[in-house]
């Protein structure tokens, strides 16, 4: 240990006249002053001696694992060592961003089995730190009904995507065989073997209901995708509704969220991270296929050429987007271009903002359906008069979620229209937040349970567990 001292001293002899004016060292500085107060009376021996920003340098150089080290030299470097915001400062160093870590570490790590709790629990960062950095990490597939997205937990961003439809078919029926192909499928693309590693899935949003039918086969639904994933010998397995992941990548355990599949758009209220069928979810009939389907149509209408559907998704998510007031909009020049590859360069106008209007008029594309705001409207109200907690806005943010919901302006209209259709009472402190990260919500979600440092403990099933509770249910 005397040692490694006189190497980090060495170090910090010869940088500190250099860096004396830098940016970053007034930064650190101002970080650690308020926890550094108390190291001027504390006794470590003859550090007492190095003057605060220098003390400072040398707990940065040494890092997190040589800086636990020093736990053992005495108690006042024990007391030194373990406060929070030196293990704080480390945390927000790593590539996860430091809000996420904060809000999984005192909201998620009971797992859900636990009520979700508001206050901020004593926690020991150190500890989090040593634990987060031994945590395996997870598979995340989160297969949506149009698009999979998959990939490691340790990753920045999903490895892979997949045409979830087209390649599987409904994977929201629980056959066996369907689920059995389709994950032995995404382990084959990311060159994994399935018994290395746990898993964490999205569970699709379907099944709306709070009836017995409903309820059954939610449950049909996860018990056939942890039986398909432990029959292919996955050592633990996490199901967690794609809403509830959606929820928590805007770091939130309560809320709204509005979910633009691809059949078909969801408002689903979840409170403390349990999703309220009792509350009633919302459907409406419109979703990314639809959008698509109708820019095609006034592609059509005006003669426009295009080579396939691809062409006019990739169309309507580079061109268009939702006007916050339609009428004003209509009488605006909106011309924009945009060019693919192999299909040259096309023109859109009006047809830019009137592909999102169908979310709020269904009527332009010829539908009788309810239009969005009217069902998020519909959907805060259910929750109001429920009456669930003494907080009685914990349903007033809603989240955005789905590819679609990435049109600009979507987030800035519907906060608008409900506000209009309710109550000031009511309306007062609603805010709608567009999809944290864009299409890849619900991974990002997942991605904040699997670098838990309870992680897998606190959220998994394990195939013992999982095989005991199948037998009791035979039990007479």
């Amino acid at each position: 240990m005397a040692t490694l001292f006189r190497k980090v001293w060495e170090s910090v002899s010869t940088r500190s006249n250099s860096n004396s004016n830098s940016n970053s060292s007034a930064n650190s500085i101002d970080r650690f002053e308020e926890m550094m107060m108390y190291i001027q009376t504390a006794s470590t021996g003859e550090f007492d001696r190095i003057p605060l920003d220098i003390f400072i340098q040398i707990l940065k150089i040494l890092g997190p694992k040589e800086t636990a080290k020093l736990s053992a030299v005495c108690k006042s470097w024990k007391f030194i060592v373990s406060d929070n915001r030196l293990w704080i400062y480390f945390l927000q160093n790593q590539h996860e961003p430091w809000d996420s870590t904060f809000f999984a570490e005192t909201h998620l790590r009971s797992g859900p089995l636990r009520t979700f709790s508001n206050s901020i629990p004593d926690l020991s960062f150190m500890s989090i730190y040593g634990q987060r950095a031994q945590v395996p990490g997870a598979i995340i597939i989160d297969g949506g009904s149009g698009y999979c997205k998959f990939g490691w937990s340790k990753y920045n961003a999903p490895s892979g995507r997949s045409a979830t439809f087209l390649e599987f078919g409904n994977i929201e029926s629980p056959m066996y065989s369907r689920l059995r192909h389709f994950f032995s499928t995404i382990y084959t693309r990311m060159q994994v073997k399935t018994s290395t590693q746990p898993i964490i899935v999205s569970i699709p949003i379907c099944h709306y209901d709070d009836t017995e039918s409903d309820k059954a086969a939610r449950k049909q639904l996860k018990d056939a995708i942890r039986s398909a994933l432990f029959d292919m010998n996955v050592p633990a397995v996490c199901a967690v509704n794609q809403a509830v992941l959606a929820l928590f990548s805007a770091r939130k355990v309560s809320g709204i969220v509005v979910n633009i599949g691809f059949h078909q758009t969801s408002i689903v209220p979840i409170l403390n991270g349990k999703v309220m069928h009792r509350v009633g979810v919302e459907v409406v009939g419109i979703g990314a296929l639809k959008l698509t389907g109708f820019l095609k149509e006034q592609m059509q209408q005006k003669n426009i050429y295009f080579g396939s559907l691809y062409t006019v998704r990739a169309l309507k998510e580079n061109l268009c987007y939702v006007a916050l007031d339609y009428e004003a909009e209509l009488s605006k020049d909106t011309k924009a271009s945009f060019q693919i590859a192999s299909e040259g360069c096309f023109t859109l106008s009006e047809e830019r903002f009137k592909t999102g209007e169908i979310l709020f008029q269904p009527r332009i594309a010829g539908m009788r359906a309810m239009g969005l705001q009217n069902a998020v409207a519909l959907c805060m109200e259910h929750c109001q008069d429920a009456e669930l907690m003494v907080d009685d806005n914990w349903y007033k943010t809603v989240v955005l979620a789905g590819g679609s919901a990435c049109l600009p302006g979507l987030a800035e209209r519907l906060e608008k229209e409900v506000c209009g259709l309710l109550p000031p009472c009511m309306s007062n402190g609603i805010r709608v937040l567009p999809p944290p990260y864009g299409v890849d919500s619900a991974w990002f979600g997942a991605k904040l349970i699997g670098n838990l440092s309870t992680f897998p403990s606190s959220w998994c099933v394990m195939k013992k567990q999982f095989r005991h509770r199948s037998r009791r249910r035979f039990m007479w």
